[in-house]
């Protein structure tokens, strides 16, 4: 797993404090930038405005053009943007006002507002990045979000973000603040567990969540807005995925992509694993339908999170590689899989010992 931390010496700061680390000559410059001067074993010493920024880390680990987040007092930096990777995210808020019953991050009662920070980080993000923006619930804190992405969109035109949101704090009046933002610049990650509404709601955790979630689709769908619908695969929905196929198909075509997930095994997915967990390994026909009914309809269909080998051969085709870098591991028998370059493989907490029971290599 890819550490998105990286060791510091302590800095004499009382704000939190982005830079990007530069190790070559850049064609833009920033007041941001922190220029290499020195480098020993595990260690390289860059100098930002006069002060000496000590970060630890392999000789092997490209740095050039991260963007870090130091915080007054802590020995460590977050690695807010990854100029090599395709993978980075800004987690926005630990605290929802859902309790999903396979929720890998639990939500927490307070927040810390690094808006000003993310700001930043973005502008010195690589030419075209796409960045994500995940929660906890982001709209929980709409002002603060719109902000940031309008502010964004105007310093940085050419970045593109992708907003993961249980979208229940859409309001009317906000269509006009998503235009103003360019509907192209964001893609909203929504999920959707069911077409039945009593299901969904208890699998979130909140009475009404469904029918709220109903309307705020239709408003995306006025504003033009680019919608990923998800659906994370478990046992509580495995019978009724075809009606909910039937469902997107016909009330929600206007959609991006319809993605159906592979449950990810840490926080409440953890705990909740034996009674949430489908092996389609073993068993694919509810999958297949729903898949085979809404491509037959005009939808889009993409499977995310699923290994290769725990898909039949004619459904591989809708599953690419989505599970991030940083979180991304590989078991031992993948080494003799000759699909392990096209290969999402699994999550990093993926315990085999609890996991699918079909998995050969390919």
């Amino acid at each position: 797993m890819i550490d998105l931390r990286l060791k510091v010496d302590p800095l004499p700061i009382v704000e939190p404090l982005v830079l990007r680390l530069c190790e070559r000559d850049r064609s833009e410059h920033s007041e941001h930038d922190a220029h290499l001067i020195g480098r020993e074993t595990g260690c390289r010493e860059y100098e930002y405005l006069g002060f000496s920024v000590r970060i630890h880390a392999s000789d092997e680990l490209p740095l050039d053009g991260d963007v870090l987040m130091i915080l007054p007092g802590q020995p460590s930096a977050h690695r807010l943007i990854r100029a090599t990777s395709m993978h980075n995210t800004l987690l926005i808020t630990e605290q929802c006002d859902q309790l999903c019953v396979m929720c890998s991050q639990p939500p927490k009662k307070h927040h810390l507002d690094f808006f000003d920070q993310f700001a930043i980080a973005a502008k010195l993000a690589p030419s075209g990045a796409y960045i994500g923006i995940s929660g906890g619930e982001p709209l929980l804190h709409k002002a603060r979000l719109f902000e940031f992405l309008a502010s964004s969109a105007v310093a940085r035109p050419d970045l593109r973000f992708h907003v993961l949101t249980n979208a229940q704090h859409l309001e009317a009046e906000d269509m006009k603040r998503l235009d103003e933002i360019g509907p192209e610049r964001v893609l909203w990650g929504i999920p959707l567990y069911a077409s039945d509404s009593k299901l969904h709601d208890e699998i979130v955790g909140k009475r009404g969540a469904f029918h709220r979630l109903e309307r705020n689709l239709a408003f995306l769908m006025r504003a033009g807005a680019s919608v990923e619908l998800r659906t994370v695969v478990m046992q509580q929905n495995w019978g009724f995925l075809p009606d909910l196929a039937n469902f997107v198909a016909n009330r929600l075509p206007f959609v991006s992509v319809w993605a159906l997930m592979q449950l990810e095994r840490i926080g409440y997915g953890r705990m909740n694993w034996r009674n949430t967990f489908k092996d389609t390994s073993t068993e694919f026909s509810a999958l297949k339908s729903a898949i085979n009914m809404a491509v037959a309809k005009g939808v889009e269909v993409a499977l995310y999170n699923f290994p290769l080998c725990s898909v039949p051969p004619d459904y591989r085709q809708f599953a690419p590689s989505t599970i991030s870098d940083w979180k991304r591991k590989f078991l031992h028998v993948c080494r003799e899989c000759s699909s392990r370059s096209a290969c999402g493989g699994f999550f990093e907490w993926y315990s085999h010992d609890e996991g699918f029971e079909g998995i050969r290599p390919l």
